[in-house]
């Protein structure tokens, strides 16, 4: 080592690193490899990696492009360490442990060629971190912090991302409603495109080599028109700034201090254990109390529980599943969940042929949203004001971002953050969260919850709680759990239900693209749920970053735990729910439930997707957004005296705003919407329930060029 000079050394271990790849770095049980790291006496398991033993023996070393769900890649260099006997350093993060071997983590010129790399990182880095979304969460930062690397290039010296011969590369694309990139703060760490091929999207990958290297998506188009299905896995595991989940925080600090509205916030079931890490508490911990402590101390005047509408979701999801094997409902089976907006975007881009087997239930979050903003809790509001409450939802996911604003859920959520995003806030409001008591109660109604809803953060959870009021209703006698399709891992997880059939949970979107490889699916069960991210939501894209490789078994086994002791188990026991139908809803797949607790679906880029963008719109009279979903000479045929026809995007605009009926909507008051009719086709379920027929034709550009309204 003392003969290498230090701009040598990186070219050295990139070589050295091509003869290691061959090493499998799968453990083997019950094998022990003994080694020295630096100075100390350590034993692990054979198949370990060098970082692995270092992390072991209580010494650091830094890594940025390493995390222990993908194969490492060792591009960053950060983790280089000298082997005894070895001419060349090596990378920790892929080196098998071998026996007997000396590591030294921290020489001089290793330390010195670390500081030098920070270097040239900063050199291609903006001066922006005073403003960075991710500023104290950053491993970049961190290291440059820890080492204090000074920035030695003055903005106007700075190299400019990405490759002078293709100046296409987007480096800033803020057009999903999930997910921002920001590739100019990009280490090329490479990810968050190992992330995106695990889930076998693929929406981003490698373009250029050299200094002109980064991610990107294909054929360079903004993130809104790929196959990205806004999981989030990128933003997860990007170890800077560059790729990050839309902030909505700070939009909520602002309504939280003006004062002026009444607040209500909901929480996710995985929400309640995983914002534990962001405070320094055991990975697992159960922080429900100290979470609603926190919502109140940020000045929400109703803190309400997820959990209340997921147990709604399996009262509604139990009976449509029944529905349709009894023949009585549209739809085919198996019936697919619907809980999961990644894997409703995956279906609508990817595979539409699959539309008619999912289920109609919204998820809980937008059932949530729909009762919050039309039921009780609301009828409560009105009796102290007119205006319309400002509705949060804090979630695992950064795809609810984009599902607050589907057709048919858009106004019911006014704003979707993640658990990172509600850490942000508490530590802006100097919240001391891991002092906080334990013992927050959720406000009532909205606020009741069983064991059953807790799981729907784990995969397999909402099979589990489906099951158990399926049974229930069937007469079945059989187990409250179903360890069979509990898990965190990739894969599907199949349980047989006597009296019921088969089931299969699947994690991963990557595993339910295997699944649905061929049609033996169709075949084998009578229900299925698929959960985009691993594990469930308590890996979802929104959830707090870490390099535990066990933190989903740890965060799994808070989920379980809260069921466990529960003192009801069972969605349809939850008296709330009860009280809700009694009062409010009727009963399950009632008028009232469809109207309000239903959705549906189209295939991405159809007509029908347009048709209900753009009723969508005229619902919630957004002339403008009606409007660009049209050609400039677009013709609109109401065929009714009192509208006639729109002729151009000029006189839309007119038509919505100044001539259809004010939607002045005060607290408590419904909005009736537009229903689209079927699991295909354009017939629509009018505001004033009359039915119609649209005929709908789009230009080449996917815009609307002529809609006609025919009633039936």
């Amino acid at each position: 080592m003392n003969r290498i000079r230090i701009p040598a050394i990186k070219s050295a271990a990139i070589q050295m690193t091509k003869v290691i790849a061959q090493q499998a770095p799968a453990a083997i049980a019950n094998a022990l490899v003994n080694l020295r790291v630096d100075g100390r006496s350590v034993q692990v398991d054979k198949g370990a990696t060098l970082l692995d033993a270092i992390n072991k023996s209580g010494s650091h070393v830094p890594t940025l492009c390493y995390h222990p769900e993908f194969e490492p890649r060792a591009v960053c260099r950060m983790c280089l360490v000298d082997v005894k006997g070895s001419q060349k350093p090596l990378p920790a993060c892929r080196t098998i442990a071998q026996e007997g071997q000396d590591i030294t983590t921290n020489s001089e010129e290793l330390k010195s060629f670390r500081r030098r790399d920070l270097q040239f990182l900063l050199n291609r880095h903006p001066n922006d971190c005073i403003r960075c979304e991710v500023a104290g969460q950053c491993k970049l930062q961190s290291l440059v912090q820890e080492e204090q690397v000074q920035d030695m290039w003055p903005a106007s010296a700075k190299k400019v991302r990405g490759s002078p011969e293709h100046p296409e590369h987007l480096l800033h694309d803020h057009t999903s409603p999930s997910i921002f990139r920001d590739m100019d703060k990009c280490i090329e760490c490479g990810l968050c495109v190992e992330a995106c091929a695990a889930q076998k999207i693929n929406a981003i990958g490698f373009a250029e080599r050299g200094s002109g290297m980064m991610p990107i998506t294909a054929f360079d188009k903004p993130l809104a028109e790929t196959g990205c299905i806004s999981c989030g896995q990128c933003t997860l595991r990007c170890p800077v700034g560059a790729l990050i989940e839309r902030p909505d925080w700070h939009r909520v600090l602002e309504v939280l201090d003006d004062r002026k509205r009444k607040t209500i916030v909901q929480t996710a079931p995985a929400t309640r254990v995983a914002i534990s890490e962001e405070f320094g508490l055991e990975p697992g911990s159960i922080s429900t109390g100290r979470m609603i402590n926190a919502l109140r101390q940020l000045g929400f005047d109703y803190v309400t529980d997820t959990n209340f509408s997921a147990d709604l979701t399996i009262m509604e999801e139990a009976n449509e599943l029944l529905q349709r094997v009894q023949g009585k409902r549209e739809g085919a089976l198996p019936l697919f969940t619907s809980c999961c907006p990644g894997w409703i975007n995956y279906v609508e881009i990817h595979r539409p042929d699959l539309i008619p087997h999912l289920s109609t239930t919204k998820s809980p979050q937008q059932m949530h949203g729909a009762m919050a903003r039309n039921g009780p809790l609301a009828k409560l509001i009105a009796e102290e004001t007119e205006e319309e409450p400002f509705i949060v939802s804090i979630m695992p996911c950064t795809a609810k971002k984009d599902e607050a604003v589907r057709p048919g859920n858009r106004g019911d959520i006014d704003a979707v953050i993640t658990t990172r995003e509600l850490a942000k806030m508490i530590r802006h409001r100097n919240i001391p969260f891991a002092s906080l008591s334990n013992d927050g109660k959720y406000d009532s109604p909205m606020g009741d919850s069983s064991g059953a809803a807790a799981i729907f953060g784990a995969s397999g959870g909402v099979l589990e709680a489906a099951l158990r009021t399926a049974a229930d209703a069937l007469g079945l006698d059989g187990p409250i759990e179903h360890e069979g399709i509990r898990g965190v891992e990739r894969g599907v997880k199949v349980a047989t239900i006597e009296g019921l059939g088969s089931v299969a949970a699947v994690s991963s979107i990557g595993s339910a693209i295997d699944l649905l490889s061929n049609d033996e699916w169709k075949k084998k069960f009578l229900m299925i749920e698929v959960m985009t991210c691993p594990g469930g939501c308590l890996g979802g894209g929104g959830e707090p970053k870490s390099d535990d490789k066990d933190i989903l078994k740890k965060r799994m086994k808070g989920i379980y735990n809260i069921d466990s002791s529960s003192t009801i188990r069972k969605s349809h026991e939850n008296k709330e729910v009860q009280q809700l139908y009694d009062n409010f809803l009727g009963s399950p797949l009632s008028e009232t439930s469809e109207r309000l607790l239903h959705t549906t679906y189209a295939a991405r880029g159809s007509p029908r997707e347009k048709l209900s963008q753009f009723l969508g719109a005229v619902d919630v009279r957004d002339h403008e957004g009606a409007a660009s979903l049209c050609t400039e000479d677009c013709i609109w045929d109401t065929n009714t005296p009192a509208f006639g026809a729109a002729c151009g995007q000029e006189s839309i605009k007119c038509l919505i705003k100044d001539k259809l009926p004010k939607k002045d909507k005060k607290c408590g008051q419904e909005i009736k919407r537009h229903r689209l009719m079927h699991v295909d086709g354009t017939d629509v379920l009018g505001p004033d329930d009359t039915l119609h027929h649209f005929d709908i034709a789009l230009d080449d550009a996917g815009l609307i060029k002529s809609l006609t309204r025919t009633s039936l």
